[in-house]
């Protein structure tokens, strides 16, 4: 069972009268049979986190996106860890990315060049899965690529930091476009 709250995220607006008074807010709780996510997002928030999804590297990860991308971010997700962490990194991605739905094809390209398997408590090849979760839900183009560099930790934390500032640009506000819709098609 999945119930979802969405407050004029960066697609889904209301009238333009309502867009300047609304926040731009998401609450999300996805139930499956493996995970239970609740994430609550605020794209023009201050960088405050609340994180706990049971991987301490993943929660590391999430409170860089919320710093790093000015977002207020909480996020409580329990999944079957006892089997393994694929499904609890892929469904917090999807719920993250169903939080700002940029409402685009979705696609994803993920070269990390990571040499370890783990980095703390978290399998590094799940990146490319919370990444690809991401997009798919959030319906956005999602590329990601490590030129070089020693450290697999430092690496997944620059690929992080970079997605919290890419992230913010894309879901910025600009007075010139508020009224037209971000698509040459006409529609999304």
């Amino acid at each position: 069972m999945r119930r979802a709250v969405i407050r004029n995220t960066a697609i889904r607006r209301a009238a333009p009268h309502a867009v300047r008074r609304a926040a731009r807010a998401a609450f999300i709780d996805r139930r499956t049979m493996e995970t239970h996510i609740a994430l609550r997002l605020r794209l023009d928030g201050h960088g405050r986190y609340e994180v706990r999804t049971g991987i301490r590297f993943l929660d590391h990860m999430l409170e860089l996106v919320a710093r790093h991308g000015a977002f207020d971010l909480r996020v409580a997700a329990h999944g079957d860890l006892d089997v393994d962490q694929h499904h609890t990194v892929e469904d917090v991605g999807i719920v993250f990315g169903e939080a700002v739905d940029f409402g685009g094809r979705p696609h994803t390209a993920v070269d990390l060049k990571v040499a370890a398997t783990r980095v703390g408590d978290l399998q590094t090849e799940l990146v490319h899965d919370f990444f690809d979760g991401f997009a798919s839900a959030a319906r956005a183009n999602v590329h990601v690529k490590v030129l070089y560099g020693r450290s697999s930790h430092h690496k997944i934390e620059a690929v992080f930091k970079a997605f919290a500032r890419a992230l913010r640009v894309a879901c910025a506000r600009d007075k010139r476009l508020a009224r037209m819709l971000p698509s040459t098609k006409g529609l999304l």
